[in-house]
């Protein structure tokens, strides 16, 4: 299926050829990228890897030196017109001396069919904020507000670029609780994030990003089988630094060893067999940042 026929049977990003330079820096590589509607996709990658000049494209933010972008079937300022993307951006900027539930009325009144006000505001569990000036708000509240202003037009896309950055424990697990209730209801979410742990645990799809290239695209499982073998983390008192087979890596914390290995079976027969006190012994795939990692190094340039 084409990009362009894509886009014709629905769907919610198609990103295809995309090129964007900014002198002699290739900021976007030729990027190609379909997003179904419903999916929750994570866009990853290292600073300078070109994912926020692909979300600047897909907004309408930045024109593309070569491609085309579409967003169900519209151009980027097309879909920002009919209310059907809302954008959440790190940088941002709020009416410092308006207050939130003024700001939030403002862009409503942009709007054909805004969600209301006070709908918004309990979405985005910022209700107790509606009285308090922009300029006196911390730099969680501020991503918060951000988030209610994305979800003013109730749109069918929402883009979000480092959503959590500021925000504590405890506010990042009501953030992604709205998340859910929002991406219940079939929406499409593309979030940029540097929190790995965000994607692994929210994202169905995860996009890594490389030197303005897409260097893989899949589920986490999927992304994380590209790196092969298992780490053994144990207990072993007497470890004495000798090479067990089958091993890639060692680290020592204190009694603790973790054994990087390409056959965790061999490894643990052998590490059993010569350090019969090991114990507190767990096996465990490597995870999306061994993935990140790889995938994204200089190694692969």
């Amino acid at each position: 299926m084409t990009q362009s026929t894509a886009v014709r049977a629905g769907a919610a990003v198609a990103l295809s050829g995309l090129h964007k330079a900014f002198g002699e820096v290739r900021a976007v590589d030729g990027v190609d990228l379909v997003v179904s509607p419903g999916e929750v996709v994570a866009l990853l990658g290292p600073n300078g890897a070109g994912k926020s000049t692909t979300v600047d494209m897909l907004l309408g933010l930045t024109e593309p030196d070569r491609g085309e972008v579409g967003v169900f079937g519209r151009s980027p300022r097309a879909a920002v017109v009919d209310g059907v993307i809302g954008a959440m951006l790190q940088s941002g900027s709020l009416l410092d001396d308006a207050t939130v539930g003024e700001t939030l009325g403002l862009v409503a009144a942009l709007h054909r069919e805004p969600l209301p006000v006070a709908e918004v505001m309990a979405r985005a569990g910022v209700a107790e904020l509606a009285n308090r000036r922009c300029t006196k708000l911390s730099g969680g509240q501020k991503q918060r507000v951000r988030f209610a202003l994305a979800l003013v037009s109730d749109p069918d896309l929402l883009v979000l670029d480092e959503p959590t950055v500021a925000m504590d424990v405890e506010t990042r697990r009501q953030f992604w609780q709205s998340m859910r209730d929002f991406t219940a209801t079939g929406r499409t979410v593309l979030f940029a994030t540097h929190y790995l742990e965000e994607a692994q645990e929210y994202a169905d799809r995860v996009v890594l990003m490389r030197s303005g290239k897409i260097v893989a695209d899949g589920s986490v499982a999927q992304v994380r089988a590209t790196v092969t073998g298992r780490t053994i983390s144990a207990v072993v008192p007497d470890y004495d630094g000798e090479p067990l087979p089958g091993v890639r890596s060692v680290e020592t914390r204190n009694e603790r060893v973790l054994l990087v290995c390409d056959d965790s079976d061999t490894t643990l027969r052998a590490l059993l067999a010569r350090f019969p006190r090991a114990h507190d012994i767990e096996i465990t795939a490597r995870g999306l940042e061994e993935a990140f990692l790889a995938l994204t190094g200089e190694e692969q340039a």
